[in-house]
């Protein structure tokens, strides 16, 4: 098997979508790949944000923006630091999630996309569609589902 030269991840802030940072991170420093971390996010206005936060309580991380992408990636990028990766890309990208990463991935030209398995296992998902059930679907490149929430 040969190892991948490039790898990318997607985070949404969630404590789970961390953990898929982190097991990317230590396949990425033990091949001596590249980790590019990705944030899907639409642009929104103050009021939109205030509005989403208050209504989205526990969940607030989810409310779109460039400003907690940035923190996201930020975080993530510590947790990938601390998990063992060494060339490190920070990619906010504009746009759904799944579309998102998948133009990410071919752009890059990444050998593997990472996503944790939240949303996997529930009736919305199972309706309606997930990011991990969607990458893999779609997905070119090989896709790794971590069992990040059970």
């Amino acid at each position: 098997m040969t190892a991948y030269r490039t790898i990318v991840v997607g985070t949404d802030g969630s404590d789970s979508s961390y953990v898929a940072v982190e097991k990317a991170a230590a396949l990425a420093g033990a091949a001596g790949s590249t980790l590019i971390l990705a944030c899907a996010y639409y642009p929104t206005d103050d009021r939109d944000v205030a509005a989403a936060s208050d209504m989205l309580k526990d969940e607030a991380y989810q409310v779109r923006g460039s400003a907690p992408t940035n923190e996201i990636l930020r975080t993530a990028r510590d947790r990938a630091v601390a998990a063992g990766a060494k060339e490190i890309v920070e990619k906010p990208i504009v746009g759904e999630p799944v579309e998102s990463l998948l133009d990410l991935v071919k752009e890059t030209q990444a050998d593997l996309l990472v996503v944790g398995n939240r949303g996997l296992n529930t009736l919305a998902g199972r309706l309606l569609g997930s990011v991990p059930s969607d990458v893999a679907r779609k997905s070119k490149s090989d896709v790794l589902i971590v069992h990040t929430v059970r």
